[in-house]
């Protein structure tokens, strides 16, 4: 029988959308493996829902009793969890804060991980992975040799298993950490975190300046739970926060949906998205690379193309 431990990821006592996901993907891969049993884990404190953590495929969810986050903390606590468990393999999402534990986890039990997973495998009894490297050029297939196997998930790539059901909840202790995070001093924008959301309106330097953003914002506010990304150039120019940065030196997005607005269309920004499902691409200059990713181009000044972009989406989703 195989165990999978998944690590929650929570924010002011709210689950990130990415942690259905990682415990949709230990789900899959337990049955895969013959059948077992899927344990989520939550380092901090939060309010779980047992219906949806059962759906998305988790047998138990243990909660620690750690009111702030301490990632050292964090990572000492699903270490001895997991030997509690004697899981197979310990699952969270790629994340941020993922990728802050991924590795002190790894070294707490003595064993190796694959970072930024895009698809997991069962094969001949035993756990691989699917990662992309080199800008997204290549494909590379990883085996962890060691006696846990973990794993960060990029998110948007996997999903929750849809079983049904719901999940024991009980609680357990938590370990204490060096360093803790007692305040998040994060932009108010009601809008979700590029990384995570399935919708991305994402603009370029094409785009003029900063005082042009409001188009961008229009046709993100016609597409109810879509996020504003940018490109390199922008945040490099300050017109922009880091935290939308989507490429190769900023965040990894896959969403249903990306719209590209003034961008060229650089390799470092391609390998940022170009796990998107369909890629809408606006540019003035009809030779910019991005046409050639691109599911739709359009050729033309985004100043006047996105005011009627938002106008027809909002007639659409109203």
């Amino acid at each position: 029988m195989t165990h999978i431990l998944v690590i929650l990821e929570t924010r002011d006592g709210v689950l990130r959308p990415s942690s259905l996901e990682a415990v949709g993907a230990a789900r899959i891969a337990v049955d895969g493996l013959g059948g077992g049993t899927v344990t989520a884990l939550a380092c901090e404190k939060f309010s779980a829902d047992a219906s949806s953590l059962g759906n998305a495929g988790a047998d138990k969810v243990l909660i620690a009793s750690a009111i702030e986050h301490s990632a050292d903390g964090a990572a000492l606590t699903a270490a001895r969890v997991a030997k509690e468990l004697e899981a197979s393999a310990v699952f969270l999402s790629a994340t941020v804060r993922g990728k802050d534990l991924c590795g002190r986890l790894a070294a707490a039990l003595e064993s190796g991980f694959a970072a930024d997973c895009t698809s997991a495998h069962t094969n001949g009894g035993s756990l691989s992975f699917t990662r992309p490297i080199y800008g997204g050029k290549a494909l590379q297939t990883i085996q962890v040799n060691g006696p846990v196997v973990v794993a960060s998930l990029r998110p948007n790539y996997f999903s929750s298993a849809e079983r049904g059901g719901e999940a024991v909840v009980e609680e357990t202790s938590a370990e204490s950490g060096k360093g803790r995070v007692v305040k998040i001093a994060a932009k108010e924008g009601g809008r979700p975190d590029v990384a995570e959301a399935n919708r991305v309106v994402s603009g370029g330097r094409g785009m003029g300046g900063e005082s042009a953003w409001h188009l961008l914002e229009a046709v993100s506010d016609a597409l109810p739970g879509s996020a504003l990304g940018a490109s390199r150039a922008v945040v490099d120019s300050g017109w922009r926060p880091h935290s939308e940065q989507v490429g190769q030196t900023g965040k990894v997005v896959a969403p249903e949906l990306y719209i590209a607005c003034g961008i060229s269309g650089a390799i470092q920004h391609l390998a940022g998205m170009n796990g998107s499902q369909c890629i809408v691409a606006i540019n003035k200059d009809a030779d910019a690379p991005i046409f050639q990713h691109a599911t739709y181009g359009i050729v033309g000044d985004v100043a006047e193309i996105l005011p009627v972009l938002a106008e027809e989406l909002a007639k659409v989703t109203e």
